[in-house]
């Protein structure tokens, strides 16, 4: 399959590690497969609640030296009919002389779907700078958008037209908690598609099986899921680039470590903190 690079920022590991199934260059296909929806008892038996927030540091590699560079912080808000994730990310002080990153996810999905009707993104990143607006309609696969350079700039609005149901960057997240894994061998893979800079992309979650006794620095062991995300070679990821997740094996699923290699070094997000589990946090030994 030919892929096509997307002009994205360098650095960009806000949105790579959120969840990391974005890669920098995807692949397209006129084969998009929908997103698996729910069932009952998963949509009653959420992961998730208001209140949760987790948060994140993320360490750069290079040369063998693991230097922190930044942390990123997941956030869920109940706003009645909707649930409105925010995911903020930025550098230390100490790294900005190699890049400095600020950026700001939102997202505001329908409780019944777990849908965006709307998202915002606001990137700040190096020389790069974008404020995205997308208005969601999800029933008649039309998507609006509006573009500026900054938060507050002049808008540049389309209109794009999908194939599937699809979900935002941020919101991806959040959906795949939704999965029941625990009943599965390994090698299931999730489908789901995601609508970003402007277009649509099928992408895979490749669940590895169980692994029980993953250390996390300064954080203990845990019982955690293992995944291989897909990603697509491209100006970050190596063609032989693998991505790995671990997620909490208990009724969260949180995130608790990501690793990936990238074009030059490698990046890891690891667990730091969390508040407001909807679940007791079993996964820890």
């Amino acid at each position: 399959m030919k892929t096509k690079a997307m002009k994205n920022s360098t650095f960009g590991i806000f949105a790579v590690l959120i969840f990391t199934m974005m890669g920098y260059a995807l692949p397209k296909s006129d084969n998009l497969q929908k997103i698996q929806e729910p069932t009952e008892a998963q949509a009653i038996d959420v992961a998730f609640q208001h209140g949760e927030r987790l948060s994140y540091k993320i360490y750069y590699n290079l040369n063998f030296i693991w230097v922190p560079a930044g942390e990123v912080t997941f956030q869920i808000f109940d706003e009645g009919n909707q649930y409105h994730y925010k995911a903020t990310g930025e550098t230390y002080d100490s790294y900005n002389w190699f890049f400095s990153a600020k950026d700001e996810y939102d997202s505001w999905v329908d409780k019944n779907t777990f849908l965006p009707n709307y998202s915002e993104r606001c990137v700040n990143e190096g020389n790069y700078h974008i404020f995205e607006k997308i208005s969601f309609n999800q029933t008649a696969r039309k998507m609006t958008v509006w573009r500026a350079p900054w938060r507050g700039g002049t808008e540049e609005k389309t209109e794009h037209t999908v194939k599937s149901d699809c979900n935002d960057v941020l919101s991806s997240l959040y959906k795949l908690r939704l999965v029941d894994y625990e009943s599965q061998q390994a090698g299931y893979t999730v489908p789901f598609s995601v609508f970003m800079d402007k277009a649509e992309y099928p992408l895979k979650m490749n669940y590895m099986g169980k692994d029980e006794d993953k250390k996390l620095y300064k954080m203990g062991h845990y019982k955690t899921l293992k995944f291989h995300p897909e990603v697509i070679a491209g100006n970050v990821f190596k063609e032989d680039a693998q991505m790995t997740v671990w997620v909490s094996d208990d009724k969260n699923r949180i995130p608790l470590l990501i690793e990936s290699p990238v074009s030059v070094g490698s990046v890891k997000m690891v667990l730091k903190e969390y508040w407001g589990l909807k679940f007791p946090f079993e996964a820890k030994r």
